[in-house]
């Protein structure tokens, strides 16, 4: 499995819209067939402030994901809405261990 945590920090004009995009590329992202879970986080005390939790079953699904058309569409569409560039982190899974549990 390969997790990223995206942190993103939106300018406070474009949150509505910067939430109208992301959600589209949510929507398309957990139809394909590589992905196992994409969650989409608004941050309660800072809410310029934005989390996207992805999690896809290799390596090859990351890079089919990064090609899709919602993914690019929402590349372009909220890169000017950030206040400074988005930071994706990677992490290892270490629980859970049983996959039926994804």
């Amino acid at each position: 499995m390969i997790v990223t945590c995206v942190y993103i920090y939106v300018k406070p004009e474009f949150i509505e819209e910067f939430k109208q995009a992301t959600m589209l590329n949510h929507l398309g992202t957990i139809k394909e067939p590589g992905n196992v879970r994409f969650d989409f986080l608004q941050q309660d005390d800072q809410p310029d402030c934005f989390l996207l939790y992805e999690v896809f079953k290799d390596e090859e699904a990351v890079a089919a994901h990064k090609q899709t058309k919602h993914y690019l569409t929402w590349r372009e569409t909220v890169n000017d809405m950030m206040a400074q560039k988005r930071k994706g982190v990677r992490h290892s899974l270490i629980a859970p261990t049983d996959p039926d549990l994804w």
